[in-house]
């Protein structure tokens, strides 16, 4: 039901622990990826694994470059013609943006504030514009952004992150509306919200060194339903289903893949 093979994918955030899980995934599907992300070395390590499965192309890629992002559509449009899935995992915060327990909202560094809004917010804008112009010209196709669970509710010390994401989350139900009212309804943008995972930035955070969890980590873990943080593949199939034609009569949803973290009251 969820047919992926040769649809054309275009990816951002590619080489962040989640984003490589879900690239492998599709390319195990067939899909054909184009792969944006800021490492070469990184992005050239998963391109290598991902060509044992399917075609996949990466590019070194600023998604706040309206330029280079335009460089790519054309290159991926003189190739195959057409942009089936846009998939904009890029995100990330800055240490400024964050307050910690021992400082407050007033130390709040507007430089990082910006920069992580900037990340999450127009990181999604810009990809979405630029490859969703392909879309409404077809008349078909699909866009999935990455919210956070930081929307939802109050998650204490990310004020930037939750500020962006809930931003981001705003521009996808917007987009949706936009894309359906003025190109056709064959254009679908959603959004899934992962609860927590364990990734490079958040180890510490939620893992003591010996692997238990820390004050903030027991936490979440009393507070999500499923009593466990989630695997990066567990992502895999919510957004198989979201890329895929059995989607069709679904936009402007944002889909919790969180355990039952956002359904839980902590009562």
């Amino acid at each position: 039901m969820f047919e992926l093979k040769d649809k054309v994918i275009v990816m951002t955030g590619a080489t962040g622990a989640l984003g490589g899980a879900l690239a492998l995934s599709l390319a195990k599907a067939g899909a054909h990826l184009i792969l944006l992300a800021r490492n070469q070395e990184l992005l050239d390590g998963l391109v290598n694994t991902l060509s044992a499965f399917t075609s996949a192309q990466g590019f070194v890629v600023d998604v706040m470059n309206r330029a280079e992002l335009n460089k790519v559509k054309e290159t991926v449009l003189s190739q195959y013609d057409t942009i089936d899935v846009l998939i904009n995992a890029v995100g990330g915060n800055l240490p400024g943006a964050v307050i910690p327990d021992d400082k407050s909202v007033f130390d709040l560094s507007e430089r990082d504030f910006d920069q992580v809004v900037d990340l999450n917010l127009k990181g999604t804008l810009l990809p979405s514009l630029v490859f969703g112009e392909p879309m409404s010209k077809s008349g078909k196709g699909s866009i999935i952004n990455y919210s956070s669970m930081a929307v939802d509710r109050v998650i204490t010390r990310v004020l930037g992150y939750s500020a962006a994401k809930a931003a981001m989350e705003n521009f996808t139900k917007w987009m949706a509306v936009e894309m359906a009212l003025k190109f056709g309804d064959g254009i679908r943008v959603n959004a899934i919200a992962p609860g927590f995972f364990i990734g490079k930035q958040n180890r510490a955070l939620l893992l003591n060194e010996d692997g238990s969890l820390t004050e903030r980590g027991e936490k979440i873990i009393r507070n999500t339903p499923m009593k466990r943080f989630g695997e990066a593949e567990e992502l895999n199939g919510p957004i198989h289903f979201l890329c895929s034609d059995s989607a069709s009569f679904v936009t402007g949803i944002v889909l919790p893949v969180d355990g039952g973290f956002s359904a839980f009251s902590g009562v």
